[in-house]
């Protein structure tokens, strides 16, 4: 089965819907600085080391971002169709990252490199917007993660993210999952079946 192509006028008019409005031009000039990046599955999207030079949007696939501690991989996100991934520091301090990025799924992603959105943005004020909002989303993500963590039981935090992230849920290998909520495999299946349990 042949995938759909999916041109970059399309991407640039999902990204306008969904963070800023455009005019003709800034669709034109946005359209213009998308980079399209295929990744097959297991594929390395980022490695450990490199420096982060793209805000990545999911077209379709899914992605794992994760780092290692004490010789164990912990998963700090995980992104699927129509989201935004990026490694934040290393984007910004433009220093080689200590987390990595993986496609779960063949994956196709649009890269917004980070030099070319800031010059644009300085001359076109939707496109300006459009990148404060990405960015915002990306840290009330963070929050939301962390807040999770601090906050929430084991139950509560697998509820939370099966509203928040369903497809995440129905299609990330449940090791990942259980990884993103701090919790062993084994304690987020007992969770999953008191969940079926209680619905």
């Amino acid at each position: 089965m042949k995938e759909p192509q999916i041109d970059k006028r399309d991407v640039a008019r999902e990204l306008a819907r969904k963070y800023s409005t455009m005019t003709h031009d800034e669709l034109d000039i946005l359209e213009g600085i998308l980079v399209p990046m295929k990744f097959a599955k297991g594929e390395m999207i980022l490695k450990e080391g490199e420096v982060c030079k793209y805000i990545y949007y999911i077209e379709h696939g899914l992605t794992r971002q994760f780092y290692f501690k004490n010789g164990k991989e912990l998963t700090e996100h995980l992104g699927v169709d129509h989201s935004i991934f990026m490694c934040i520091e290393s984007l910004f301090k433009e220093e080689p990252t200590h987390l990595q990025v993986q496609a779960i799924e063949p994956t196709l992603v649009f890269g917004l490199p980070k030099i070319k959105l800031e010059e644009v943005a300085l001359h076109n004020v939707n496109i300006q917007i459009l990148y404060r909002k990405i960015l915002e989303e990306s840290l009330i993500i963070s929050q939301i993660h962390a807040d999770l963590l601090r906050f929430e039981s084991a139950q509560n935090r697998y509820k939370r993210m099966c509203k928040m992230s369903p497809q995440v849920v129905l299609r990330a290998p449940l090791v990942y999952i259980a990884s993103y909520l701090q919790m062993t495999p084994e304690t987020l299946s007992r969770v999953r079946s008191s969940t079926l349990l209680d619905d």
